[in-house]
């Protein structure tokens, strides 16, 4: 992506160097169903929440040095986190709404949000009760070297996914499916989030086909976030951690259905296509 020279964000708040929260001693789920989270996008942190190593009860603050190449993502990630807000602020315009821009907030190993505590280990995420998106830089080397999907691109699908968060959050989509999830069976309240999941990837494409119709695109792009898009598919992480899937637990949608959402929206641009919950099939 060529983004040297575009304007940044304004709306990046970068607590990295620091990690200080209320943490509550023991508690937390198993290694395992953590790691799996924390390779999944968009995991809801309030099911997450106190996920980082025990740590004794009260105010906990450590500095930590800060990485000359987690220092170069900032501006990258500014710049795709701008070009978000310039694209949804003409989609909602277009729709005569008015699009109310997200905070991205980057940490190191912790972070405190209106949903909550959470570690590293979650991975990106965004928190509708303060309408921030959260990440630690370092997922990015997890993506690349764990799942073989490197690329500047494959780190802009992340940053895009979660603001197709807020976009759920802004249009009320976010409210009416927790409604829903709330009176359902798990099963049922898996497929809702899977559907979630697979909308917020179909406005990841949308971005993608705003950047390429702003000529900022590269040869390989597209190529870079449908790998990062396959290598978080439910049945793909499964495989991985425990060599068999379940169907019934997936909250984000197989490999397949990701890279199929994610191209719809990147090959029609259009928000109204982009109805995975009216879907006759995912």
């Amino acid at each position: 992506m060529r983004w040297q020279g575009e304007r940044e964000s304004d709306n990046v708040e970068d607590r990295r160097g620091s990690s200080g929260s209320r943490l509550v001693a023991g508690g937390g789920l198993g290694t395992l169903l953590i790691l799996i989270v924390a390779l999944l996008f968009g995991a809801d942190p309030r099911q997450l929440l106190q996920q980082g190593p025990a740590t004794p009860a009260g105010d906990v603050r450590t500095e930590r040095p800060l990485n000359p190449e987690a220092d170069q993502l900032k501006h990258f990630v500014s710049v795709v986190l701008a070009k978000s807000e310039d694209n949804w602020r003409e989609v909602f315009r277009s729709n005569r709404r008015q699009y109310r821009d997200p905070t991205l907030v980057l940490y190191t190993d912790r972070v405190e949000s209106a949903c909550g505590i959470s570690g590293a280990a979650v991975g990106p995420f965004y928190c509708p009760g303060d309408e921030k998106i959260y990440i630690d830089l370092s997922f990015y080397e997890e993506l690349r070297r764990r799942f073989a999907a490197p690329g500047d691109f494959a780190q802009a699908y992340v940053v895009a996914h979660e603001v197709g968060h807020h976009v759920q959050k802004l249009l009320g989509i976010s409210d009416r499916i927790e409604a829903l999830q709330r009176g359902a069976s798990q099963t049922e309240a898996n497929e809702l989030s899977v559907r979630v999941e697979l909308q917020a990837d179909f406005f990841a494409g949308m971005f993608a086909r705003y950047v390429k119709d702003q000529g900022l695109l590269e040869a390989g792009d597209i190529e870079e976030a449908l790998r990062a898009a396959s290598a978080v598919g439910d049945d793909n992480i499964q495989r991985q951690e425990q060599g068999y899937v379940v169907p019934d637990s997936f909250t984000h949608g197989t490999s397949e259905q990701r890279l199929r959402w994610f191209r719809k929206g990147y090959e029609t641009g259009d928000i109204k296509q982009g109805d995975t919950f009216n879907a006759a099939a995912l």
